[in-house]
């Protein structure tokens, strides 16, 4: 297991930064190695991101020793999503399936947890997104047929993408944490456009599903000062509450967002308007 730690950083500092400090404050990507547990720790909102890429034998989430805790979700919340081969976790003892294109909520208080592969020649691959609790609520298994579907955008704007909202209010109960799945429609480019900020709740992009030549130029910065980062395929983006996230793909893509802050109201988001971006 591996842990990195990724610092709060304001505006005024952002707009100094030249491409490498913007990808070593804002872009994670080293989620995924074989046989391995990594995550990236972001002191906005307090957020674990990271990845687990079983074998032939089960990977432990565990807390790190610093955290002082007895376990990872002693105090914590967890939204999981497997965009690999068949597999599952094993959660106090329990092994439950996690099929692609579905999402599993973990609740405070569970003690153990393992990712396990069916397949180790196609191990599944987990991306977990885990946000501090104040209660423990039901752990869940969310359906891809369970989520609230939204098809959104349109060909004329290059934007028609499909919206699954898994972990929220009308589907699962949580402290803070919100999760879902957007994947963009074949023929259009972009995502989260037109865009907007929402500085009660941070946000984290995976951008998943892409060829191994695709990017996706990810959008970033308070809307009259906008950077840009290239981002590859299981890379993460970090997106504090002050920034735009919005991006454009050469080719097709998806991505997995998740959400903490002060609310769970997906619409507690503030419009930028196209003529406010520079």
């Amino acid at each position: 297991m591996s842990i990195s730690i990724r610092q709060a950083v304001s505006p005024a500092e952002t707009r100094g930064f030249d491409t490498e400090a913007l990808r070593r404050n804002f872009l994670v990507t080293d989620l995924f190695s074989a046989g391995a547990v990594r995550m990236t720790y972001k002191h906005v909102d307090r957020t674990v991101i990271g990845g687990a890429l079983p074998g032939a034998e089960p990977l432990d989430l565990a807390a790190p020793p610093d955290w002082m805790v007895p376990a990872f979700l002693a105090r914590r919340e967890m939204g999981v999503f497997n965009i690999g081969g068949p597999g599952g976790l094993i959660l106090d003892g329990k092994e439950i399936s996690l099929p692609v294109g579905d999402c599993l909520y973990v609740p405070m208080g569970t003690e153990t947890v393992a990712f396990v592969s069916a397949d180790p020649a196609n191990p599944a691959r987990f991306y977990f997104v885990s946000t501090p609790a104040h209660a423990s609520h039901e752990l869940k298994v969310i359906g891809r047929d369970q989520a609230n579907k939204a098809d959104i955008g349109s060909d004329t704007e290059a934007n028609r993408r499909t919206l699954r909202q898994y972990i929220h209010p009308d589907i699962c109960t949580s402290c803070q944490l919100l999760m879902g799945m957007t994947m963009i429609a074949d023929g259009s480019v972009w995502n989260t456009m037109p865009c907007h900020t929402h500085d009660r709740r941070s946000e984290a992009y995976l951008y998943f599903d892409m060829a191994p030549a695709a990017r996706v130029f990810h959008f970033m910065g308070e809307p009259e000062e906008t950077r840009h980062l290239v981002v590859a395929n299981e890379q993460a983006i970090i997106s504090p509450g002050w920034s735009i996230h919005c991006g454009a793909g050469t080719s097709s893509y998806g991505f997995i967002w998740s959400m903490a802050g002060d609310n769970q109201e997906f619409t507690d988001m503030d419009m930028v308007a196209m003529e406010t971006l520079r």
